[in-house]
């Protein structure tokens, strides 16, 4: 399994938050959080967010990978 296999939609916004994103709105069954100056995310809710999307988001923010994981561990 990669690092990033079993993170859920929700365990993802939630670390999201901690890098001072705020969960704007619910689009059907996606979180959409945004950020002054940044680029705005759009978070699948599901069990389990596919490692490619997250990798993807995490870059989009401006994130290393390393803190992202540590805050979503």
């Amino acid at each position: 399994m990669g690092r990033f296999a079993n993170i859920s939609g929700e365990s993802a916004v939630k670390a999201f938050k901690k890098f001072g994103y705020l969960h704007s709105h619910t689009s059907g069954d996606h979180a959409i959080l945004q950020k002054e100056a940044s680029p705005t995310l759009s978070i699948p809710l599901h069990k389990e967010v596919a490692p490619n999307l997250l990798r993807a988001q995490i870059k989009r923010a401006g994130i290393s990978q390393e803190k992202f994981l540590k805050e979503v561990k």
